[in-house]
């Protein structure tokens, strides 16, 4: 599974963050460092990936199957 966040879409609530910190870094001003990459996602992070999609109030997080 690969993760995508769009930065157009991002406000920066930093949901995220506290849901997956193994994945998700943010830059000074609180927007993650990884937007508009392409991030392959652990298996063991799959579930937590889901739920951080899920909880973005901007569907900003996308969840790209292999």
């Amino acid at each position: 599974m690969k993760l995508l966040v769009d930065s157009a879409s991002c406000m920066g609530h930093g949901r995220c963050f506290r849901i997956l910190p193994d994945l998700f870094t943010y830059d000074d001003e609180g927007y993650p460092s990884i937007r508009d990459e392409l991030v392959e996602v652990p298996a063991d992070l799959a579930e937590a990936a889901d739920e951080a999609a899920g909880t973005c109030p901007e569907e900003a997080i996308r969840l790209i199957a292999d």
